[in-house]
């Protein structure tokens, strides 16, 4: 069974164009998740392919392949056939960060279609109520009064969080010690209970809403709409600090264009629909529509980035 889908896969990519566009597509799409089942990223796969089953007349069948900061799942798509048929959730450590704390055996701009953008992450700067401060300007003054002895969380060692706030504390010129935790829920936990001190996330924005953490900065380009007086980083002078997070579909490089066209137009098509957009609002993204070009624009800038950021402060993946 495994020869035979691979020996007809060639044959779909040598059909004249107009003929392979009007029959794509014409069994069910395999749809990688590089993260376990039950997460954000997770959720947004489960709405995504629900909708795109009924639009496209097609099952997608949802592969949970976590682990290695998405390098198992990221593999598995580079090495598949580019005919439309198997596609990645990725976000930017599967393309920005990972590859740049660890040798990964995929090339993250070469080996892959980028599709079009789903979703941007509200990250923002919360800090322990506890604390005397109630600015981020406060904050700085308070960590240079105070070095080595607070705290930051994250989401794991070498992850886009602990990446973040590293490239926040040299921007500020601060001293705080990074705690890795195993995943957002435990850092979340461990600012609420005052293990640590400061936590950019996006799982803490019910938190300030609820008057729980505070909130000194969006960590991000604009400010969040739910949290329309807090000001941005850049705002505050902090400009160098390049915060990006999002999740996107990739397929594997030399996807056909009029395929890609297919898939394009049918998530545009998407982000049209009220429905649709209030339920990826729901799993806690932003709902952000992003084209190829722009997107994969946007993926290289954000590999080079986050790679000088990595080599600059040597920050490693955990072992």
């Amino acid at each position: 069974m495994k020869r035979r889908t691979i020996l007809q896969a060639p044959a779909l990519l040598c059909l004249p164009k107009g003929v392979r566009a009007q029959s794509f597509p014409t069994k069910p799409i395999r749809y990688i998740v590089p993260v376990a089942a039950g997460g954000g990223n997770d959720m947004i796969a489960r709405v995504v392919t629900e909708r795109w089953g009924k639009a496209l007349g097609q099952n997608f069948i949802v592969e949970n392949q976590g682990g290695g900061g998405g390098v198992i799942a990221s593999v598995a798509t580079a090495r598949a056939v580019p005919d439309g048929y198997t596609l990645m959730q990725g976000y930017v450590a599967t393309h920005g960060t990972t590859p740049a704390t660890r040798k990964v055996p995929y090339d993250a701009i070469k080996d892959f279609t980028p599709i079009g953008m789903i979703g941007g992450t509200p990250n923002v700067l919360v800090v322990n109520s506890a604390l005397p401060v109630k600015t981020l300007a406060e904050f700085i003054a308070y960590a240079k009064q105070n070095p080595g002895k607070l705290n930051y969380g994250s989401s794991g060692q070498g992850s886009t969080v602990h990446i973040l706030t590293e490239s926040f504390r040299h921007a500020a010129g601060i001293d705080i010690v990074h705690i890795p935790y195993r995943g957002a829920g435990p850092s979340l936990g461990g600012l609420l209970a005052g293990d640590i001190e400061i936590l950019i996330d996006t799982v803490v924005v019910p938190h300030i809403q609820a008057g729980r953490l505070l909130g000194l900065a969006a960590a991000g380009d604009t400010r969040l709409p739910e949290l329309p007086e807090l000001p941005t980083l850049a705002e505050l002078g902090l400009s160098s600090v390049r915060t990006s997070g999002w999740t996107a579909l990739f397929a594997p490089a030399q996807l056909p264009r009029d395929i890609l066209d297919i898939y394009t137009r049918n998530i545009e098509s998407l982000f049209k629909d009220e429905a649709f957009v209030k339920r990826i609002v729901a799993t806690g993204s932003r709902p952000a529509f992003l084209a190829p070009a722009p997107f994969a624009e946007l993926v290289r800038q954000d590999h080079a980035y986050f790679g000088n950021v990595i080599r600059e402060l040597k920050i490693r993946a955990q072992d």
